[in-house]
């Protein structure tokens, strides 16, 4: 019903973990929105430019249930994160950043980087169940300062208690940052039920908006005791004030913003969103559930990482064939479906353009093999 909406594929797409398909409308919005403004040669071109990445913020309020003024643009998840752990208020008796060995690498990069600044870096070991509260109990303890929270691995698919874990942090006075990169788009996200702090994100993924539109979201409560060592004209109150001597935080999120923006990225990214909230998360979670079930209630448990309770995974499954790996992964790839392994195994996540025929397929490649 929906493959229309989105750009045709040849063979079995399965990588929206990665990289989502486009929507068939991302080109003509891009060309509405981006080149004909630019095009125009108008003198007026950057306040245009600024009202598409308003709509940006405006599609994540309506995506996440939250106010658009609460989100600022990032480049990228890792340097949102380098942007808030350097905007953070100094507490005496807390200088530790809690994190999980399963957390995405690039977060343990950044967070390594923030010792420079005198913060003690403690990860959770795989080895400990972080689906249960209480190993972040033990670990919240009263040295922690910060804490990063991943909604859902991407090795393992597993998805976390964030509102618990956000509570818990909040009751200890420790700042939360919630990483939904792997969740948004497939499992829906209800920013005003969470008490996070700060939400890190993009688009490239299950939201199909292509790379390059980061976010990041800050509770407005939370907003002023920060204040952000990476600024430029457009953390300033008024970046169009020209005033090298009389800088001024921006009021909310966008003093994280930075110097000059890019333009592009949000407003294919909005095309992205856009379809999402029309098409519906919890129709897309459905469908999802009933494509990653059909191969989870058929494989032995042996050949699966991914949770079997679905309230416990996220959108991608992950497949671990054992020493059938090589094979399973040749017999895929015969048959056109696109996929890719990481050490956990082989991921494949079905997005609601893909059909029940293509995981039948999928599932005949894999029987033929373990």
């Amino acid at each position: 019903m929906y493959q229309e909406k989105f750009v045709p594929h040849d063979g079995i797409y399965l990588l929206n973990h990665s990289v989502g398909r486009p929507p068939v409308s991302a080109r003509d919005q891009v060309l509405d929105r981006f080149f004909e403004p630019w095009e125009s040669g108008d003198a007026e071109i950057w306040p245009i430019w600024i009202q598409q990445i308003e709509q940006f913020r405006t599609d994540l309020g309506r995506l996440l249930n939250a106010e658009a003024a609460d989100f600022c643009p990032q480049t990228n998840l890792s340097s949102a994160v380098t942007k808030i752990i350097h905007s953070l208020p100094r507490q005496a008796g807390k200088n530790t950043i809690v994190c999980t060995e399963q957390d995405f690498p690039s977060m343990g990069f950044v967070l390594t980087q923030a010792q420079r600044a005198g913060y003690t870096v403690r990860m959770i070991p795989t080895a400990l169940d972080t689906q249960d509260t209480d190993v972040w109990r033990d670990y919240l303890t009263e040295d922690v300062a910060c804490v990063l929270v991943t909604h859902v691995y991407s090795n393992t698919s597993q998805q976390l208690p964030v509102s618990e874990i956000s509570a818990l942090a909040r009751e200890r006075e420790i700042l939360s940052i919630v990483d939904i990169c792997q969740a948004v788009g497939v499992v829906p996200i209800d920013l005003k039920a969470w008490q996070a702090d700060f939400v890190i994100g993009s688009c490239v993924k299950w939201l199909c908006g292509g790379p390059g539109a980061g976010y990041l979201w800050v509770d407005p409560e939370v907003v002023d005791q920060c204040e952000p060592v990476d600024v430029g004209w457009f953390s300033h109150a008024d970046p169009f004030e020209f005033d090298i001597n009389n800088f001024r935080y921006a009021q909310g999120a966008l003093r994280f913003w930075g110097g000059t923006p890019s333009v592009l990225p949000y407003v294919l990214a909005s095309a992205g969103i856009e379809l999402i909230c029309d098409i519906g998360i919890d129709r897309i979670r459905q469908h999802n559930r009933e494509l990653t079930s059909m191969v989870l209630d058929t494989l032995p448990p042996r050949l699966t990482i991914t949770p079997r309770d679905p309230a416990k995974r996220g959108g991608t499954l992950v497949l671990n064939p054992g020493e059938a790996q090589a094979a399973v992964e040749e017999k895929l790839k015969r048959a056109q479906v696109r996929f890719d392994s990481r050490n956990s195994g082989i991921r494949m996540s079905p997005h609601i353009y893909n059909t029940v025929e293509e995981i039948e397929v999928v599932l005949g490649c894999i029987l033929e093999i373990v």
